[in-house]
């Protein structure tokens, strides 16, 4: 038998004169030799995921059954795409799930995946149906783990920012389709009931009333079956694995209106309720839709980082230009920027001088001059003039990729009060269902004719939709509009402990002050050139990462070996055999004390194993809005500390000048966390603004902690906050916001609750009939997401921050500045 072709897919032969199966894969129809191969390079392409066929170097695996069409995924040249491995072995996906429409959702599938050991994190971005999945691959593959979540009716695949934006516009298409069958058969029905209405106080012949009735079932079919579909296939599926949601007391509604309906239309017994099915269905429907759009006008309008890259660069090689896909970037590469370009990778800009806008990642609106020897961040915009630009960091390491896995972290990261708010409405259904079921026997032994819609309205009135959405919409629009002004949220619970502070404490060196040190003098104590001995003290500090090391030039002259940071007192090398010591006196020469040319300024020493080398002095400077803010925050009662590890006479200056009266220098990490805890055991609550290595502790101690733009990667991970921006002024205007979305949450809180005390005891009664009961529910549920909104619309002014903003405190917090710890 001759052979034709061979699977796109798993390269298997396939003979000719078998059945031949195709898929579409980047709008081609590839021959695939099996239906299970099919399903898996279907699923690949839907994943957004094509580039794995044109750069892989092998065949796949052939698949062995449509049920293990996730197996794909569990390839390493795959998972590079959207799997980031951790220090400590685990692995991060980012999966978009579809048929995500409320919190119960949420709570279903991370409750679901969580139950499997292999699973360390679940955690489900409402507002972008993301989940974050963090698992060990040594106890189970993800293509398991992806089944999983297909099985409970939430179909997984790898993020990709086209991807989501497909998605969404699918399910909003959706959305559209089932509302327009439900409006339309509304209406329609509507008209019919109005004429059995008007016919039962009136008078209607019996052939007449039999043809109205039929009409009105065969309307109101097809949106029982079509346009409700998603809620009798939500509350079957939370039936099966034993949950509660919203959408079973909802479905309850429905399909017994309707079957009540049918049942009274067939045996000519009884009323029939179509024009109430279509009615609450309809506005149920149209609730979610509204608030569908709501949430992805609230996505759009973070301007999402991932999709500020380009899908092309122009690299150079060999004195030419070529343009590769963005995929095939790497570390090393030379590429070309053009004027009004987006910079696609962090790099380092080798031949060129132009200026730099990245708004879109600082909230910072003017373009900042760069030129040959600066950094460039992915995401910024090349505003006058080309540049080429060397690249450092592509993907997921780069400063974007940071800032977004951050900003996912703060809203997949659930404070108390939103993990409250979903247990309150999961019991809140079951307690609906025992309320109905009671409701239904009263009503029938009273009067059984009214017993079934009574308790429809029962279901559809007390729906916790609202209550499950008070939370996490004010959280995520609070999250945006804090974004948009260069303030990222990376902690969930930040918003609310920010509402809880009393005490500020401040690192000094690049918070307060700008942290570009400049090297002012240098005094030798050896014998030794001025040129050598700034060689030296370079060949140790490009080794680093504190601001006070950017002072000294790069030099080729030595190169430090056997490197060791002491945070808070130097650094230590070897360098041509000598071991060498640059930072504080006692660090630098522990042998004697040796005290530094002045008194003022900044003073570090360099030494070798035989004797103090030269003194150099280095000076900073306060940022240009930290006096303002510093007296704003203590006009409104805040308690003021200073926590520096500088022992120079220069952290009393900044102490003095900001009229900081409490000030810890000289300290060490272990000093800096006993100052923390010391605050913290006599009731303050903390929150600590640094930048630096040696503030990572305190920072990860504070009750909320914030890092400058400019930190350190490690004090970035263990703060809750960053302040893009670089600006003080901007901590003003999150904590306006924090107590904004504290009134906003509970307001929608108490909104919801009074909603169900009041609207159940009157649907109890009789008084509210279904269709109203499911305005009532819809209204309920947007005036709680459009109440979020507002945090979205009241933004504070960027050019000149709010510093006189009224703040509402906790009474028990103190009104004046104190000092001593």
């Amino acid at each position: 038998m001759t052979q034709l072709t061979g699977c796109f897919h798993c390269g298997t032969p396939i003979p000719a004169g078998s059945a031949t199966f195709f898929a579409t894969v980047a709008g081609e129809q590839q021959p695939m030799c099996c239906p299970a191969c099919q399903t898996v390079a279907e699923a690949i392409d839907q994943g957004g995921l094509n580039q794995y066929y044109q750069y892989r170097t092998n065949k796949a695996a052939k698949a062995e059954a449509a049920s293990q069409q996730f197996q794909v995924y569990d390839e390493p040249a795959l998972q590079d795409t959207f799997v980031k491995t951790q220090s400590n072995g685990d692995k991060t996906a980012l999966l978009l799930l579809e048929n995500i429409h409320c919190a119960a959702c949420i709570w279903l599938i991370e409750q679901h995946l969580q139950q499997f050991p292999a699973v360390k994190q679940a955690a489900v971005n409402f507002t972008q149906h993301q989940l974050q999945l963090c698992w060990d691959a040594n106890i189970m593959p993800l293509s398991e783990l992806m089944a999983a979540l297909q099985q409970i009716g939430y179909p997984p695949l790898p993020f990709h920012p086209n991807q989501q934006q497909n998605l969404m516009a699918k399910q909003r298409h959706k959305m559209v389709r089932q509302l327009a069958v439900a409006g339309i058969g509304a209406m329609q029905v509507m008209m019919y009931a109005v004429a059995l209405y008007a016919g039962a106080l009136q008078g209607i012949a019996e052939q007449h009333q039999w043809f109205l009735r039929w009409v009105s079932f065969i309307v109101a079919t097809p949106v029982v079956f079509y346009a409700a579909k998603p809620f009798f296939q939500t509350a079957w599926r939370d039936i099966r694995i034993r949950q509660l949601s919203m959408d079973v007391p909802i479905a309850l509604a429905i399909g017994g209106a309707y079957s009540a309906s049918s049942w009274a239309m067939l045996t000519n017994s009884g009323e029939v309720y179509f024009d109430s099915v279509c009615m609450f269905t309809f506005f149920l429907l149209l609730g979610r839709f509204v608030e569908f759009n709501t949430r992805q006008r609230a996505h759009l309008s973070s301007s999402r980082l991932n999709q500020l890259l380009p899908d092309q660069v122009t690299i150079l090689s060999k004195g030419k230009e070529a343009v590769i896909p963005l995929t095939l970037l790497k570390p090393a590469d030379i590429i070309l920027v053009k004027p009004g370009a987006t910079i696609p990778a962090d790099g380092t800009i080798l031949a060129g001088q132009t200026t730099i806008n990245e708004a879109a990642l600082t909230g910072e609106f003017l373009p900042e001059p760069r030129q040959a020897g600066d950094q460039v961040i992915a995401g910024s915009i090349n505003v006058d003039q080309p540049v080429q630009v060397q690249v450092t960091h592509t993907g997921l390491d780069t400063q974007l990729a940071c800032i977004e896995q951050l900003l996912n972290q703060a809203q997949q990261d659930k404070p108390p009060i939103a993990l409250l708010a979903n247990k309150v409405a999961h019991y809140f259904v079951a307690s609906v269902l025992v309320i109905a079921t009671l409701v239904f026997f009263s009503w029938w032994w009273l009067a059984p004719e009214d017993a079934l819609w009574v308790t429809l309205s029962v279901l559809v009135v007390t729906c916790p939709c609202a209550l499950s959405l008070a939370t996490p919409t004010a959280l995520t629009a609070a999250t945006y509009a804090l974004q948009q002004q260069g303030f990222l949220i990376t902690k969930g619970h930040l918003l609310e402990g920010l509402t809880t502070i009393s005490h500020i404490v401040f690192d000094k060196t690049g918070t307060l002050t700008t942290g570009q040190f400049s090297l002012t003098q240098m005094v030798p104590i050896a014998a030794i050139k001025t040129d050598q001995a700034m060689a030296l003290a370079a060949a140790l500090e490009i080794h680093s990462e504190h601001p006070i090391a950017k002072a000294f030039p790069a030099s080729s002259a030595y190169q430090a070996v056997d490197i060791t940071n002491t945070p808070g007192q130097g650094i230590s090398g070897t360098i041509d055999g000598t071991d060498y010591r640059m930072g504080i006196a006692s660090y630098a020469w522990p042998t004697e004390k040796v005290t530094p040319p002045s008194s003022h300024g900044h003073w570090l020493l360099l030494a070798d194993d035989q004797q103090p080398i030269a003194w150099f002095e280095v000076n900073d400077s306060l940022r240009e809005e930290v006096i303002d803010t510093v007296t704003a925050l203590q006009r409104h009662g805040f308690k003021l500390s200073l926590l520096t590890g500088d022992r120079s006479a220069q952290a009393s200056i900044t102490a003095q000048a900001l009229t900081i009266h409490n000030l810890k220098q000289g300290a060490s990490p272990e000093d800096k966390l006993a100052y923390i805890k010391a605050l913290q055991d006599q009731g303050d609550k903390v929150l600590m603004v640094g930048d630096g290595v040696n503030d990572a502790p305190v920072l990860a101690a504070a009750d909320v902690s914030v890092a400058m733009g400019s930190a350190t990667d490690l004090a970035k991970t263990h703060a809750d906050g960053i302040l893009l921006n670089g600006k003080l002024a901007t901590l003003l205007t999150a904590l306006t916001k924090a107590q904004k979305t504290r009134q906003i949450i509970r307001g929608n809180l108490i909104w919801s609750l009074t909603y169900n005390v009041v609207a159940l005891p009157l649907a109890a009664l009789g008084m509210i009939p279904p269709w109203a009961a499911a305005i009532g529910m819809t209204s309920s549920s947007l005036v709680v997401v459009l109440n979020a909104l507002r945090l979205n619309a009241q933004q504070v002014n960027q050019a000149q921050p709010d510093t006189t903003a009224k703040f509402t405190w906790n009474s028990q917090q103190p009104h004046q500045n104190t000092t001593g710890v």
